[in-house]
């Protein structure tokens, strides 16, 4: 008996192939900003979080040293009391660090370019 030759071929259509394309480029144009948002809040919080090592290293230094309010900030005695190095630029690569050189309230300040960077992604800076 001669097999019959089968012409069906099992595959997908263009259009299929078409549809399947568009539905990802859809998920994916809908999940893009979610991730660069979502990226943006980290780097805040990460240097926000810097923020508030630098300036309670700065306060246990102060207190460990006898200074008060409005005495100068010693960043290299101050940075014994962080687990790293003291950092002279945020992770975006603008500088900061004491804003005014002094012991006290607002002791360090995050550059204005980061802020400026970071908007609209749910920071709070608060004295920062």
């Amino acid at each position: 008996m001669i097999s019959k030759i089968r012409n069906d071929k099992a595959a997908f259509t263009l259009v299929e192939i078409m549809i399947v394309v568009a539905i990802i480029g859809l998920l994916a144009a809908l999940a893009i900003p979610g991730f660069v948002k979502a990226r943006k809040q980290s780097q805040g919080r990460r240097i926000l979080n810097d923020a508030r090592q630098m300036d309670a290293a700065i306060d246990q230094w102060a207190l460990e040293n006898g200074k008060k309010d409005g005495d100068a900030i010693i960043t290299t005695s101050a940075a014994t009391y962080l687990k790293t190095a003291w950092p002279t630029n945020d992770i975006l690569g603008n500088a900061y660090g004491p804003a005014n050189a002094t012991v006290g309230t607002n002791q360090v300040q995050i550059s204005s370019t980061t802020k400026a960077a970071l908007s609209g992604v749910g920071i709070d800076w608060g004295a920062y």
